[in-house]
Parts: C-alpha cells; structure tokens; sequence
C-alpha cells in the first residue's frame, strides 16, 4: 500500500525542510496524528520519535527512526509495530513561485509513505484502499495548510 503527494508553497527549501523533518510536527499537519514525541536524538540521522495516530476509529502506535536525513533533499523514516511496517519519505526541491516581479523562491515537496503490513494484516491491506487514499488526501491538504502558515 502506498501513498504519494506533492505540494508547492511559496516559502524557500531550507524553511521548508526544518519544518517537516521535525517529526513532532505531524500534530500540525498530518490529521491522523494524536502525537508524536521525540524518544531520541537530535532530529538528524538515527533519531527516534513513537508516534501515536488514529485510523479508522483505532489509535495504533509506531515506533519510527530517522534513516535518511540530508538537508533541503530528503528526510525518511522508518516506522514499525506488530502489524505494520512503514517507511515515509519526503523529497524536496527548490522551486519558482508566481512571475515578473513577484517571482520568489518555492519548494515543492513530494510526500510518499509506503505500507508493509505483517502476518494476517496482509489479507485485509486490499480492503483499507480507500481509507489510505481518504488518508493521503487529508494529509495533502493538511500539509499544504501548516506550510503556508510558515512565517
């Protein structure tokens, strides 16, 4: 199962990429999210957050570790609990925003989470098809909300 979406906003990368790659803020922006808190670490490579989200009227918990951290090109994690194996990762790039005058820099940032799910899991991963789909789009927008409040 996987989810894929992109979002252009008018703020510079380096804004763009400390916002996101600081996991305790999926509060903000991902609408699934209950709470995440940083267990360790600094934020960079190796850094662990237990993120605790609802999905289909269930509270689930994932235990995630920063595996991919290079500034203002790509942050990945890896999540796992009995049932699921996760992996999200957000791509960056420097974009132009609006014309003439009032062109300024941008990013657009390209969000992609992919679902492994473990033992009898798998048999019911086709049937949550469109709960993940409902759940991309919510956290599209939810992105796109929280990065144009970036001041």
């Amino acid at each position: 199962m996987e989810i894929e979406r992109s979002v252009t906003v008018a703020h510079p990368v380096d804004r763009v990429f400390a916002y996101l790659s600081d996991f305790t803020n999926t509060t903000e922006w991902d609408p699934g999210t209950v709470r995440t808190e940083r267990v360790s670490g600094d934020g960079g490579l190796g850094t662990r957050y237990h993120n605790v989200s609802k999905f289909l009227g269930r509270e689930t918990e994932l235990d995630y570790m920063v595996i991919e951290h290079v500034p203002d090109e790509r942050f990945a994690l890896r999540g796992e609990n009995a049932t699921v194996v996760a992996k999200d990762t957000m791509t960056f790039v420097r974009t132009v925003t609006g014309s003439g005058a009032a062109a300024g820099e941008g990013t657009t940032v390209t969000y992609r989470a992919d679902f492994e799910f473990k033992g009898i899991a798998k048999l019911a991963a086709p049937l949550l098809a469109p709960a993940f789909k409902k759940l991309g789009d919510e956290a599209e927008q939810g992105m796109r909300d929280a990065l144009s409040r970036l001041g």
